[in-house]
């Protein structure tokens, strides 16, 4: 389920050091638990997903249109990173990517982390969170996991969840417009059989 923004930014999470010039565009709460020693498992399976060919007829279509648009129309692909073209600039600076900003703690921390067919270039790794950053001529992105402890209200008691956060800065007017057309389709279609793949691949891992 969604969760609100401030579910996210009370967490101790270092990625809002990084990205403090960037909108928290999503907050979910993945249907994934375990100990304190699973987050590896969580970004293994997410490492694992492959959108294009999800589950979902609805979210398989529309990421295949996506890419097919963004082949058209010059947009840049979304179902492999990019082919080695030039990096576009991080809207609003003249960086490439977000690997310089991270302090000298977290750098060289992914570990040969591979995301597989998702777009995304893994920026750093702790023991409860990763980020991987993606880029396109719409908007620079990233994608945080993190591996919260359960409130005891909520079941806490050495439990933890999985969490996914998006941050976003769109290039321009345009960035702008494409991020609030496509805001239904991720909200009602997208993420919902993003999470119902996950809650299964999960279970099935899981003993």
């Amino acid at each position: 389920m969604r969760l609100p923004n401030a579910a996210h930014e009370s967490g101790p999470w270092r990625i809002r050091e990084i990205v403090p010039d960037f909108t928290l565009e999503d907050v979910w709460a993945l249907p994934v638990h375990g100990g304190a020693d699973d987050f590896p498992k969580l970004l293994e399976l997410v490492s694992s997903l492959d959108p294009a060919n999800a589950d979902s007829l609805p979210a398989r279509a529309l990421w295949r249109i996506r890419d097919r648009l963004g082949a058209w129309l010059d947009l840049g692909r979304i179902s492999e990173p990019d082919g080695g073209e030039q990096a576009l600039p991080i809207p609003g600076t003249d960086e490439a990517s977000l690997a310089g900003r991270l302090p000298d703690d977290l750098r060289d921390t992914t570990w040969g982390q591979d995301f597989g067919s998702l777009p995304f270039k893994p920026l750093y790794r702790t023991d409860t969170e990763s980020a991987a950053e993606v880029s396109n001529k719409t908007v620079h992105g990233v994608m945080h996991l993190a591996w919260a402890g359960c409130a005891v209200e909520d079941g806490g008691d050495g439990r933890y969840q999985g969490q996914m956060a998006v941050y976003v800065k769109p290039r321009g007017a345009f960035g702008r417009a494409y991020m609030a057309f496509i805001k239904p389709f991720r909200h009602w279609i997208v993420y919902p059989a993003l999470l119902r793949q996950v809650e299964r691949r999960w279970k099935a891992r899981q003993p």
